[in-house]
């Protein structure tokens, strides 16, 4: 199994992002590997992550690491997955149920319907899916 974000035909769309300021808090960061960078959204609630994978593909495994304070949950996973992330700032690893893993998907939604912010921001500083392609 290998990180299913790191192939190039990987598309990644939010939400929203803090100010739209796109190059201090853009949809980049959550891939970029820098523990120093971050997305971040703007207020409101639900706040979203999109992922098109540009291939198909199946799904084992996410992990997310956020900003105390600033965590999303819960967060539905499309389609039938939910994780209940903690309010912490150690990376998260939820493993995909057998449902999900067997199933081929060119695309996969996080929805943060709620936030540990007041505001309903959500800070996340790594994204990623671990899988493999499926067969064609």
């Amino acid at each position: 199994m290998t990180s299913l974000l790191s192939d190039p035909r990987v598309q990644i769309k939010v939400s929203s992002v803090l100010n739209r300021d796109t190059a201090q808090f853009g949809k980049q960061h959550l891939t970029d590997g820098d523990a120093q960078t971050c997305w971040n959204s703007d207020a409101g609630k639900p706040q979203r992550i999109v992922l098109d994978f540009g291939r198909a593909v199946h799904v084992h495994a996410l992990t997310l690491t956020f900003q105390g304070g600033f965590v999303g949950h819960p967060c539905h996973i499309t389609p039938n997955w939910t994780v209940y992330p903690e309010d912490t700032n150690a990376p998260q690893a939820f493993a995909a149920p057998d449902g999900v893993k067997t199933v081929p998907r060119t695309r996969m939604q996080l929805v943060f319907a709620d936030s540990t912010d007041f505001y309903g921001r959500v800070t996340v500083y790594q994204l990623d899916v671990v899988g493999i392609e499926a067969a064609e």
